[in-house]
């Protein structure tokens, strides 16, 4: 079972380490110790810039245009080849959840947390949680500590097989053996 375990890990690894050289090759630029799950990185990559620790989430769209020119350039003609398009800065550690999407122009600062499905446009001052559509501040990085440090999980340095049964345990789920 370890060996299953250990094996789904490595390959966990080797896919996020696969999309983190996509990145790279399509043009995103990115510091050290960086772990992209998305594939969302728009049709100008090359816009999207980011620093050290970067971490997002499956479904995770950055969207360095506005695609609404789509409708301008067929009514007006003398519109017929405009483009909007936005550089997208992300800061130092920090982590986008699951499905969020980050517009053109949007500028996110260090140490940010920002929630699943969030929109996020405009600029993201550090050292903040922000969540929502369209995304709102939620509070500082300190008060988000202090509502969730009683539902903190030592687990960070256990191997999958100590993780797994810590959890089961934590929550009395039967292991089925």
């Amino acid at each position: 079972m370890y060996k299953k375990i250990k094996f789904i890990t490595v390959a966990i690894y080797h896919r996020l380490l696969s999309k983190n050289k996509l990145a790279k090759l399509l043009g995103v630029k990115f510091g050290e110790n960086c772990g992209f799950m998305t594939r969302g990185w728009g049709s100008e990559p090359y816009l999207i810039e980011m620093g050290h620790s970067v971490y997002t989430s499956s479904g995770v769209n950055f969207v360095t245009h506005d695609g609404s020119v789509y409708v301008i350039r067929h009514l007006y003609p003398e519109y017929k080849n405009v483009d909007i398009m936005g550089r997208i800065k992300i800061g130092n550690n920090v982590f986008i959840g699951m499905n969020a999407t980050i517009l053109p122009g949007s500028i996110v600062g260090d140490n940010v947390i920002i929630g699943a499905s969030s929109v996020v446009k405009g600029t993201l001052k550090s050292n903040s949680v922000y969540a929502g559509i369209p995304i709102k501040y939620i509070c500082s990085l300190d008060e988000f500590i202090e509502k969730k440090k009683d539902s903190f999980d030592y687990t960070g340095d256990f191997n999958p097989q100590e993780k797994k049964a810590y959890f089961l345990n934590k929550f009395k789920i039967d292991k089925g053996e």
